[in-house]
């Protein structure tokens, strides 16, 4: 069976502790009942992955900077606009397995496409909304997937929605429709290497990593990418159910 957890809200090095603590609950719970208890983002070729989705809100001295009964403000927008633009690359770090780009199809709810929207799930950024009309209290980041390191993962996103409101980016205009069914919606990079290439062009998040890390961690996902090249579904989920 496959389940979703939500977890409450935390500051960001808490929320990436919890997201640690709950993959290794899932593991343990699991293994006490004899079962295997798995993250991996795609499992059946069939079905639908299990992705990680991120929430975030935007907080100065005490107050949420999304209001809860009006659209996004200029600085929600210039936020959701930093994190687009730096989408391909953000996926190096956020969705960081072969295995991830699996999941990430049209028409499955994954974020497989360069937009943004109120309430649709199908774009890489949703603003959630009340039933009554729009209220967004926070934004989600739907192309991430618990193959991440989490700490990497929420550092990146916020880099790059802060790069947006530094420049005061503008976003385009939200999707009201599946952008799967539109012939003008952005696809996102479809494989692993495809994103390392778009990561390595990225100045900002580079800068974020540090030279050390961003060295690292581009050769270690280059190898993985390489390892398991041309790998089927079967052989990917033998390798790593138990990993993650």
């Amino acid at each position: 069976g496959q389940q979703e957890l939500s977890v409450t809200q935390r500051d960001p090095i808490q929320a990436a502790d919890q997201a640690v603590m709950l993959s290794d609950t899932v593991h343990g719970g699991a293994g006490q009942h004899g079962l295997i208890g798995s993250l991996l983002p795609k499992i059946q070729p069939d079905a639908a992955g299990s992705g990680c989705h991120l929430h975030l809100s935007l907080w100065q001295e005490g107050s949420n900077l999304l209001p809860e009964d009006a659209d996004l403000t200029a600085v929600g927008e210039a936020f959701v606009a930093g994190v687009l633009e730096h989408v391909p690359a953000l996926m190096a770090i956020t969705v960081p397995r072969p295995n991830s780009y699996r999941r990430l199809a049209p028409h499955t709810w994954s974020g497989a496409f360069q937009s943004w929207g109120y309430e649709n799930r199908e774009a890489a950024i949703r603003v959630p909304t009340e039933p009554v009309g729009p209220t967004p209290k926070h934004v989600e980041v739907k192309t991430v997937d618990a193959a991440a390191n989490p700490y990497l993962a929420l550092g990146a996103v916020l880099a790059a929605g802060l790069d947006g409101i530094t420049r005061g980016l503008e976003p385009p205009a939200p999707f009201e429709e599946d952008p799967g069914t539109l012939r003008n919606s952005p696809p996102l990079p479809g494989d692993l290497p495809t994103a390392l290439a778009a990561l390595e062009q990225d100045a900002v998040l580079l800068d974020v990593l540090g030279d050390d890390l961003a060295t690292a961690f581009l050769a270690v996902r280059r190898e993985e990418a390489r390892l398991l090249a041309g790998a089927t579904l079967e052989e990917e989920v033998r390798q790593l159910l138990r990993r993650y």
